[in-house]
């Protein structure tokens, strides 16, 4: 089981995060639960901003799951190609569409299982919606939260669902939407793959400064002094090299 950080410290973390990023918020533009429900599935291995660049024509063009179910899949694979793996996405996108008005009356469904039932939505995207569109908390956790929250020392696992249920046990359920929006913000403009530790508010409270883990990646980043002269071809004295006809 995934060992935690006491309450208190957590809390007191997320409180220095917060002055980061106030109100963090998804970075997906959205009207509709159905729509952040849709641009979250197209987020997968994509950006926000290149999502946001695509939604527009495709609720322009398919404003409703009755519409996109019926779209032709060709369509809707070539709205959404510039977020990758389009073909995989316009089926999850159609298929959900179609399980939306066969299922639930054209309606986002606002439960977990119900969500996760649908095609290509799993627990990231339904918590995502949850929290965002429909007024249920959820914790959704991504590559950011994963990494922010284990250097902090929040958790101990990569297991997207362990760290979940570990988070969520952290911080009272009001602040959990808002609590993984400032960890996603957070991963993306400070705590990088090379954090920009000095300036970031939770340095006093957070395990990975604390231990100088910051600055041994620093140094183990770095080439070795001699390792220039390592990679010059050893040549016996005066013997020129052989030219390539």
């Amino acid at each position: 089981m995934a060992r935690s950080a006491p309450r208190a410290k957590a809390v007191a973390i997320l409180d220095a995060l917060e002055r980061h990023h106030p109100n963090a918020d998804t970075e997906l533009v959205f009207q509709t639960p159905f729509e952040l429900l849709v641009a979250t599935v197209l987020s997968a291995q994509s950006t926000d901003v290149r999502v946001n660049e695509v939604t527009p024509v495709l609720f322009a063009r398919f404003p409703t799951p009755a519409a996109l179910a019926a779209a032709p899949a060709a369509e809707v694979e070539a709205i959404i190609h510039a977020t990758g793996f389009f073909r995989q996405k316009a089926k999850s996108v159609i298929g959900l569409s179609t399980a939306l008005v066969a299922d639930h009356g054209g309606r986002v469904p606002a439960e977990m299982d119900a969500l996760v039932a649908l095609p290509g939505v799993g627990r990231k995207t339904a918590n995502v919606v949850l929290g965002h569109a429909l007024g249920v908390p959820g914790l959704p956790v991504d590559r950011h939260v994963l990494r922010v929250a284990g250097r902090l020392g929040l958790i101990h696992t990569d297991d997207a669902v362990k760290a979940e249920a570990v988070l969520t046990a952290l911080w009272p359920r009001e602040r959990w939407t808002r609590a993984s929006d400032t960890l996603i913000l957070h991963g993306r403009r400070i705590c990088r793959p090379t954090p920009q530790c000095p300036i970031c508010h939770a340095r006093t409270v957070c395990a990975y400064a604390i231990t100088g883990a910051a600055t041994s990646a620093r140094r183990r980043a770095a080439p070795p002094a001699r390792a220039a002269k390592a990679v010059t071809a050893r040549r016996p004295a005066g013997r020129a090299p052989r030219r390539r006809r």
